[in-house]
């Protein structure tokens, strides 16, 4: 059995595999999320939902300069886990994959297109000696000709499509929650109900409303909508519970 000291000398290269098969860089980069923020996401009955959660250690900072959600195109939304420079990299990418898809074709890319194309950014990283594997994990909703996604992307490469989904920080408890209380046709304010009492479960004495924000994309309406902080309890008209 390789001891830690062994292992240690195959983190050194992002392509060099240890004896037991594992590439240490990557194992690295998915630590980096499981110490990031929380989000969620879901696919509704009327849309699209995207919760995430963001903190600051220092008090004088404006929170609304730490971004993590993001309008990727008017038909697809993103929030991130992990280092946030990563995600900023990655989201301009493709938004720029996006629109230049609606030059050539002229017509909205769809959502797994653009997912694959994140997902090959993150994989080529991962054996290519002179860089190092993107620390995030990215929640990514869509709306498209073939109708409402959720997909997840992890810092490997790996993507998969879900109903609804966590990753940072407490991925798992969250996903377990998920799977017993979340219903198909769950309407957006239904979803952001579940979302709001799982982070005060989990969460806790952490848990504050001033963390979070919402971007969502309205299937009828066919736009994008941002919120953050009591101004989520206002629009989607809930409570949370004590």
């Amino acid at each position: 059995m390789t001891s830690l000291h062994q292992e240690m000398g195959y983190d050194r290269a992002i392509t060099m595999f240890s004896p037991d098969g594992r590439l240490l860089q990557v194992e690295y980069a998915r630590k980096t999320v499981e110490n990031g923020n929380d989000a969620l996401g879901f696919v509704c009955k009327d849309g699209i939902l995207l919760v995430s959660t963001k903190k600051s250690t220092n008090p004088l900072m404006i929170m609304t300069s730490v971004e993590k959600s993001y309008v990727v195109d008017d038909h697809v939304i993103s929030v991130s886990s992990g280092l946030l420079s990563d995600s900023r990299v990655l989201i301009d990418k493709a938004r720029i994959y996006a629109q230049e898809n609606r030059l050539k074709f002229q017509a909205p890319i769809d959502t797994l297109s653009l997912v694959k194309y994140i997902a090959d950014i993150k994989q080529y990283t991962t054996q290519t000696g002179s860089m190092r594997p993107f620390g995030v994990s990215f929640l990514i909703g869509g709306i498209d000709i073939t109708g409402k996604r959720l997909f997840v992307t992890d810092p490997v490469g790996i993507y998969f499509e879900y109903k609804a989904a966590a990753i940072g920080k407490n991925e798992k408890t969250i996903n377990e929650k998920l799977i017993e209380r979340y219903k198909d046709n769950m309407t957006m304010k239904d979803s952001m109900l579940l979302s709001l009492n799982i982070l005060k479960e989990v969460q806790g004495e952490d848990f504050d409303m001033k963390s979070l924000d919402v971007i969502l994309i309205e299937e009828k309406a066919e736009k994008t909508k941002f919120f953050s902080g009591n101004d989520i309890l206002d629009y989607f008209d809930v409570h949370i519970n004590k």
